[in-house]
């Protein structure tokens, strides 16, 4: 079995080089180990550090910045695993919990695994997103019949067959609902595990409550879409 971990990465020149540092290292129960960052046209040192990489990663430039959802789709595009699984940059989310989410897949045999910040330990997450993900959250609970607590989670784990034939079109944040409705309206049953979960200060968040509202309008838009 093969998992493939799928990095997009914006302008994270402070973080970018710890994380591969950490995920290098990191063993999947002797799984064979993809990781795929895709360099969404950042203009800080961040190119250059991901070139020192390059030996040992699947490197992928965009030419220029096209938003989170583009570059997570460049990334399924060029996965060859298995096993999925997405991890952001900055290090709120450590890498340390993707074994546990994967271990579920692999020796449990489910199909999708997240993790859930809301039955962890969070730090650092200020009140408007705690309470903008709570709301997408219920929204999505009460829409899609689903029991979540986490739905913007940007930790997630999916067998590759979840998403096949699944034309995913999102180029922002909106790619977190995005991957979730389908999974949901596919007939999937989404697992939850804890997770640690650290923000950033808020200057350095890329996320905005304008990104809430654009995820909040694609819930209710695409609940009776077919």
């Amino acid at each position: 079995m093969k998992i493939s971990i799928i990095i997009p990465v914006y302008n994270e020149e402070k973080t970018v080089s710890k994380l591969l540092d950490k995920l290098l290292i990191i063993d999947f129960d002797g799984m064979e180990k993809e990781i795929i960052v895709v360099d969404d046209g950042s203009n800080d040192a961040t190119p250059d550090i991901l070139d020192g990489f390059s030996e040992r990663i699947k490197l992928i430039h965009h030419p220029r910045n096209m938003g989170k959802g583009s570059a997570v789709r460049t990334g399924l595009k060029n996965a060859a695993g298995d096993i999925i699984a997405i991890q952001d940059a900055d290090l709120e989310y450590d890498p340390a919990n993707l074994p546990n989410l994967v271990r579920l897949i692999k020796e449990d045999g489910l199909d999708v695994v997240y993790g859930s910040r809301f039955l962890g330990n969070i730090e650092g997450m200020s009140l408007l997103h705690y309470f903008g993900n709570k709301l997408l959250t219920f929204v999505t609970r009460m829409l899609y019949n689903s029991s979540l607590t986490d739905m913007e989670t940007c930790s997630k784990v999916f067998r590759r067959d979840v998403l096949r034939n699944v034309e995913l079109k999102a180029n922002n944040f909106d790619i977190e609902p995005e991957i979730t409705i389908n999974i949901l309206k596919r007939g999937y049953k989404i697992y939850e595990l804890p997770i640690s979960y650290s923000g950033r200060e808020k200057e350095h968040k890329k996320i905005s409550w304008k990104d809430g509202v654009a995820s909040l309008i694609y819930l209710i838009k695409y609940r009776f879409k077919r």
